[in-house]
This record gives C-alpha cells, sequence and structure tokens, in this order.
C-alpha cells in the first residue's frame, strides 16, 4: 500500500510536558512511518521550565527527522507561528503535544488533502473541564459575531494545513488564543478551501493546561477585538 502523502511536517507545541513529550514523539513517528513518504518533526518548545526540551532533545539525536526550536514563552499562538515557520515540507500538521489526541488518526486528514487546503480537526466528546468547555464557547460566538469564523471547533489543536495558506496570510497580529482566529478568518477571505473531520479527544493523564488562566483570557479579549477593528 502507498503512502498517503508524499512529503509531511509536523510540528508540536509544548510547554511543561516532560511527562507526556516522548509518549507523544514516540506514537507520532510510527504514525508518519506508516503514511508518510519524507517527513519531519519539530518540537517547539515554548520556554518550558522543566525537562520537556531536554527529553525531545535526546530522541532528537537518535533521529534526525526530530529536531527541537527553543524559544522564549511566547504562547500558543508565538508556538503556532514558529512551527509553521520552521516546517520545510508544502503540507504541515501540528497537533497539542498533552497526549489528548490520537495521533494515528492524522490518516483522516490526509485523506481529504486533494480537495482542500485546511483539514481542520473538530473533538468529539471533548474531555476537557466545563470551565474550559465555556471559554471555548465564548471565543466561538464572538468570533462568528465579530470576524463570521464559522467552523466546529477553531480551537481545536490539530490540523493539516499547506504551508502556502501561512505565508499568504501573514502578517499575523494576533497571540494566544486569537492566533488560530485570525489564521482561519484570514484563510476564509481569500477563498482557501476548509474541510473539517472529528477526532477523539482523551483526558490529559500528566500535567495542566493553561489556557484558561484569566491573565491569558483578558489579554486574548483585548487582541480579539484589535482584530476585529483591524479587519473590518
Amino acid at each position: 500500500m502507498g503512502k498517503l502523502i508524499d512529503e509531511l511536517s509536523v510540528f508540536f507545541p509544548a510547554y511543561n510536558e516532560e511527562r507526556n513529550i516522548e509518549n507523544t514523539l514516540l506514537k507520532a513517528k510510527g504514525t508518519l512511518e506508516a503514511v508518510a513518504g519524507a517527513w519531519e518533526i519539530i518540537v517547539v518548545n515554548d520556554g518550558s521550565n522543566d525537562r520537556t526540551a531536554e527529553i525531545a532533545q535526546e530522541l532528537a539525536k537518535k533521529d534526525k527527522r526530530i529536531r527541537v526550536v527553543n524559544q522564549a514563552n511566547a504562547g500558543y499562538g508565538g508556538a503556532l507561528k514558529t512551527g509553521f515557520r520552521n516546517a520545510k515540507f508544502a503540507w504541515v500538521a501540528f497537533a497539542d503535544s498533552d497526549g489528548q489526541f490520537n495521533f494515528s488518526e492524522l490518516s483522516k486528514f490526509l485523506e481529504h488533502k486533494d480537495e482542500a487546503d485546511l483539514v481542520l480537526g473538530y473533538r468529539i466528546n471533548r474531555a476537557d473541564s466545563f470551565s474550559r468547555k465555556v471559554f471555548t464557547f465564548g471565543w466561538s460566538t464572538l468570533a462568528r459575531i465579530l470576524l463570521g469564523l464559522d467552523v466546529r471547533d477553531y480551537s481545536c489543536g490539530f490540523k493539516l494545513i499547506k504551508k502556502e495558506v501561512f505565508a499568504s496570510i501573514q502578517p499575523l497580529v494576533g497571540e494566544e488564543k486569537v492566533t488560530q482566529i485570525e489564521m482561519l478568518v484570514k484563510a476564509k477571505r481569500m477563498g482557501y478551501k476548509f474541510f473539517e473531520v472529528g477526532v477523539r479527544h482523551y483526558p490529559r493523564e500528566f500535567g495542566k493546561q493553561t489556557g484558561a488562566n484569566l491573565r491569558v483570557v483578558f489579554r486574548s479579549i483585548l487582541d480579539l477585538f484589535k482584530l476585529w477593528r483591524k479587519l473590518s
């Protein structure tokens, strides 16, 4: 059976994921061996203060297709931008590094790459706290009202996107939660094609999420309204 894609870049934003990162990378490597001809894995270490970078670097020493990009903490949005900038292949997939996705479901995305420029995951039975679900619902509603973004789950951390899309929608001015909204709104307005696939979502085994931090939420609200004024 042939590969589903000739070349693919994959990156994982990572902040203090020392108990998850090795398992995440090994599972991703196994999947990529099966579905891609040539591939690379990039770990975007977003200023972790634990052993995340060290563990990822040890795996990179054993396989040159894995590399680690270290940066000062720039939040999720900053990590996404770094991942896309460092990707070398025409198609780029990214997923959260906390183990809440089954990376083998990447095949679902690849099956639709000829139909779309962006293949977006949406979480089935989302395994997050009630407060996080409320925040996400609020963000989705605001994005729909202010910017007309109409996708099932804009913040799902599992996507497959052509690198040319990322290049075409520059500059990206939003940070944190707003980065993905900005990417999708600009791509939609430029006429790029979307396809959405359902993916399973699992409880986090180790570590804790930071996206519902009140400081991050407040800053992101301001950022969203700045983006709305800029794009209106």
